[in-house]
């Protein structure tokens, strides 16, 4: 087995069995969406480790060579259409849930493309939304390839959602889905379930999540309970993030409060992003602590379609829209006390990640599960899952806190950094050649 010492910085020699051999990430897209982009990475760390690593995709964005496509632009297109428009005709056309489930239909498989063909080892990722069906998987299989799935949700063990939320059909066979129109226990998800049951059955695939969390509800679903199922985390650019923020920073964010909370996601103003949460939590301190709230500013980035919900905020305020650039949110982790991030997904967000290699100090909902990266009260707050007044008993206490930036990103290079990852792969390859 290959060290996981974090310390290392020798290019780790490759196991034997794992020496010539070829290997192929899958995945939606190549950069655009957090599955994207953490694929991305983890195809250079492992190309970095010397394993010869390739990414074939639905939607390149890259300029990479080590990155292909399957299928042009129409009929990409077309795939994609078609799928969401089998989703809605389940769904009584109701719109609601357009892009809550997938049903894997009319998918472009890549069983054909040269890459596939030459791959010893092909690791799928997120291949929703018309790249790949469960026929196609069954493909690979049969064509001698030894398959892992990475999970970034649970729409591999369940019927055709991709998260349950409270729903727990999944940990016995689907059907009556909370997410149709009219809902009955013959419906798609229990078609969908039972094709996935066949697949699991006959095909063996070893199924990795990115969070405990998912691991756990992983192994509570009806699909994977008796399958090899186990936890490597995403990795992160983990060196790239800096705890000391440069001296031109204060001028950029415009601030003169010495206290400055970050709250931020790809969509801010989803529901699984708890952003009434954090608006509950930050008036409770307005109102309680105003010795506290006038020192105190909050800053909040990413999409939002309704605006107007942080009207209701009544401590200082910025929303700074989508940030592409990688150097201004760097910025904003190295000089922000705080970052809240209240999702009730019980997952490790992508931003939560950054935020404390670059310093800041964690507030979240305790979940069922443990990552082993946030000790409560050590090094972040974890409130009481829900519950908006112990969410801001959380922000009083990391404001407070003296808690070492260097620390934090330390904790988190050691979990979460490329060549630790990477590593935890080969592990993996190894043990399947």
């Amino acid at each position: 087995m290959i060290s996981t010492t974090a310390n290392s910085s020798v290019k780790p020699e490759l196991p034997a069995s794992l020496k010539g051999k070829r290997i192929l990430l899958v995945n939606h897209g190549d950069t655009v969406g957090e599955a994207s982009g953490v694929t991305f990475r983890l195809m250079r760390a492992l190309r970095h480790s010397g394993l010869d690593v390739r990414m074939l995709v639905f939607t390149k964005r890259s300029d990479s060579d080590n990155v292909d496509f399957v299928g042009g632009r129409l009929e990409r297109g077309i795939r994609f259409c078609l799928e969401r428009f089998n989703v809605l005709w389940h769904n009584g056309f109701n719109y609601a849930n357009l892009f809550a489930v997938s049903t894997g239909a009319f998918a472009r498989n890549i069983h054909h493309h040269p890459w596939a063909k030459e791959a010893d080892i092909i690791c799928l990722n997120w291949i929703n939304q018309g790249l790949m069906n469960l026929n196609g998987i069954r493909s690979l299989h049969n064509m001698g390839k030894k398959i892992v799935w990475t999970m970034h949700d649970m729409w591999t063990f369940t019927g055709i959602c991709h998260h349950s939320y409270d729903c727990e059909y999944y940990t016995d066979k689907c059907g009556n889905c909370i997410y149709l129109e009219n809902g009955h226990p013959g419906d798609i998800s229990r078609r969908c379930w039972a094709k996935k049951k066949r697949l699991f059955d006959e095909v063996p695939i070893t199924f990795v999540a990115e969070t405990k969390c998912l691991e756990l509800k992983a192994r509570q679903s009806a699909l994977l309970r008796d399958k090899p199922v186990m936890t490597i985390c995403n990795p992160f650019n983990v060196d790239s993030y800096y705890t000391t923020p440069p001296r031109y920073i204060e001028s950029l964010l415009s601030t003169t409060k010495p206290n400055l909370i970050l709250i931020g996601a790809s969509h801010l103003d989803h529901p699984d992003n708890g952003i009434d949460y954090a608006i509950e939590a930050l008036n409770r301190i307005f109102t309680d602590h105003p010795d506290i709230a006038n020192k105190t500013a909050v800053y909040l980035f990413g999409d939002m379609h309704k605006l107007d919900k942080l009207d209701s905020l009544l401590m200082s305020h910025r929303w700074l829209g989508r940030v592409h650039d990688q150097k201004i949110l760097r910025y904003l982790y190295s000089y922000a006390k705080v970052f809240l991030a209240p999702t009730i997904l019980g997952n490790m967000p992508g931003t939560l990640v950054e935020s404390m290699a670059g310093g800041a100090i964690p507030v979240l909902f305790r979940q069922q599960f443990d990552e082993g990266v946030i000790s409560h009260r050590e090094n972040g707050y974890l409130a009481a899952y829900k519950d908006s007044n112990d969410l801001a008993e959380g922000v009083l206490w990391a404001l407070k806190a003296d808690i070492s930036r260097e620390g934090l990103h330390e904790t988190i290079r050691e979990r979460y950094s490329p060549d630790i990852i990477a590593r935890q792969y080969i592990d993996l390859f190894d043990s399947l050649m």
